[in-house]
């Protein structure tokens, strides 16, 4: 039986949403059992490294950055690479998963949104801000759960989440503005973040990663560098190629569910009912935003 490419595609962003959900969960169980914030961040960009180096080196090296420029290879690692991971791996190492799971993708819309109507001219309409205005409403609802628990610690937490947020949001905004192919931006970002990094990491707690279990170590590297930064993107590619970013824009509110989802099993974190109403309002605003 052939599958039709809207259900290529809805399997694609499936898989695409179940990989970047369950990495909250995943890499703060991590950072919570051994691993620290630079183990995490030099898996990750190792390995993509190592795999996307041929790429890399195909499309102009570094001779001008992989075609696309040092001026935008540097702007989009500092959007996308190592400041954002860190930003990603200290937050899950403070905050719950499910606050990262929703806070990150929530202001991720809100930014696109109003990045690309300042932009590209693109009005969101009025579903489009209503749904702004409800993902806002989520994301003060979890800070409010954050500030009243007493744990300075998870406040902190949820303001890395925003920044990775505020980073990540304008990714897909430089992507598109200056027509730069995904994965070849992939491979920018992990090549550059593993040379600025991986040279300090070797003398500053490297050794760390030979105590691990050499199991929990390829199996964080693999999360990490293969399926979030490889696997992942091209599923999401593949799926806005067969059917457009329209249809392949509903999918993305399953990330704060799976991401909560995963964390009760995996972490034992069950969300508040603040937390909760917080969560609800994210994923309803995503729904409204992504249905433009």
């Amino acid at each position: 039986m052939t599958l039709s490419p809207r259900a290529l595609a809805a399997l694609a962003m499936l898989g695409a949403v179940s990989i970047y959900g369950t990495n909250f969960a995943i890499s703060r169980h991590a950072v919570l059992n051994g691993f620290t914030v630079l183990d995490m961040t030099a898996l990750r960009f190792g390995v993509a490294a190592v795999l996307l180096f041929p790429l890399f080196l195909k499309a102009g090296g570094l001779r001008d950055c992989a075609g696309i420029g040092w001026g935008r290879g540097l702007i989009l690692t500092l959007s996308s690479g190592l400041p954002m991971t860190l930003l990603m791996m200290q937050g899950l190492s403070l905050s719950p998963a499910a606050h990262g799971a929703s806070i990150g993708p929530g202001t991720v819309t809100v930014i696109g949104a109003v990045g690309g109507w300042l932009i590209f001219g693109a009005d969101p309409g009025r579903r489009g801000w209503l749904g702004i205005g409800v993902v806002l409403g989520g994301l003060a609802l979890i800070a409010l759960a954050a500030t009243t628990s007493g744990a300075r610690n998870v406040l902190l937490g949820d303001l890395c989440f925003f920044g990775v947020g505020l980073l990540w949001g304008g990714y897909p905004l430089l992507l598109q503005l200056w027509k730069v192919d995904a994965l070849r931006a992939t491979s920018v970002l992990a090549v550059l973040s593993a040379l600025v990094f991986w040279p300090w990491y070797l003398f500053n707690g490297a050794e760390r990663l030979l105590a691990l279990p050499i199991g929990a170590v390829f199996f964080h590297g693999f999360n990490q560098g293969v399926l979030n930064m490889i696997i992942g993107l091209w599923m999401w590619g593949h799926a806005v190629k067969l059917v457009g970013a329209a249809e392949s824009g509903r999918f993305p509110p399953l990330i704060p569910v799976i991401g909560t989802i995963s964390a009760i099993p995996l972490l034992a974190e069950w969300p508040g009912p603040v937390q909760w109403a917080g969560i609800a309002l994210i994923v309803s605003g995503l729904a409204v935003t992504s249905r433009r």
